[in-house]
């Protein structure tokens, strides 16, 4: 293990997955909403580690053999998102309704994992964050690169943890309606603004 390129895959991992995007921002609701923490912060960080193996070992193939692949994924995905993003908008207009009391509409861990895996593996930033970024990154250390792919999932799992859990320190801030309903257009806007730039080409 060498540490110096174990701290380089650390930082760009987390560099890439801090800003807001559409499954930080379901993390971010599930932690305000105490519900299935664990079940998505540990899901979302698994898939994060399997996209990153399979980038920094297996890039240059999957681009050879599946071109098909990324408008399959584009399309697939901002249709998706458009969908995801109008129901937290509808959540947004119908709520009045405080923190506790959007607690007690509880999804199911069922619909909440599958939610949170389309979320995930749908969109294709996804896919050019941790495969092609950090599997193009990885290609200037060879013979390293299990210690840079070692970094990136160890920022992976801090990063989505640190989020999920975190989220529960702003809970008194989402007592209140006004703040739900903010956070339900966030949502929103979030969603239709990463479809539109899928739909444009990203």
């Amino acid at each position: 293990m060498n540490l110096s390129i174990y701290f380089t895959g650390l930082t760009m991992g987390l560099s890439l997955i801090v800003a807001i995007g559409a499954q930080n921002a379901f993390i971010l609701r599930q932690g305000l909403r105490n519900e299935h923490i664990f079940a998505v912060c540990l899901a979302c960080a698994l898939s994060d580690a399997a996209l990153i193996v399979l980038g920094v070992t297996s890039l240059q193939q999957i681009a050879r053999l599946m071109p098909w692949l990324d408008p399959l994924m584009r399309y697939g995905g901002a249709a998706f998102l458009a969908w995801y993003g109008a129901k937290s908008l509808h959540s947004a207009v119908r709520s009045n309704a405080a923190l506790a009391a959007a607690e007690a509409k509880t999804a199911s861990f069922r619909q909440t994992l599958a939610t949170c895996l389309a979320l995930t593996w749908l969109n294709p930033h996804v896919y050019l964050d941790t495969v092609v970024l950090l599997g193009t990154i990885s290609t200037r250390y060879p013979g390293q690169q299990a210690s840079f792919a070692a970094g990136a999932v160890t920022g992976s799992f801090l990063f989505f943890f640190s989020l999920g859990y975190g989220a529960t320190w702003l809970r008194p801030i989402f007592s209140k309606p006004s703040s739900w309903r903010m956070l339900e257009t966030l949502v929103a806007a979030t969603m239709w603004m990463i479809a539109f730039k899928l739909i444009g080409g990203m």
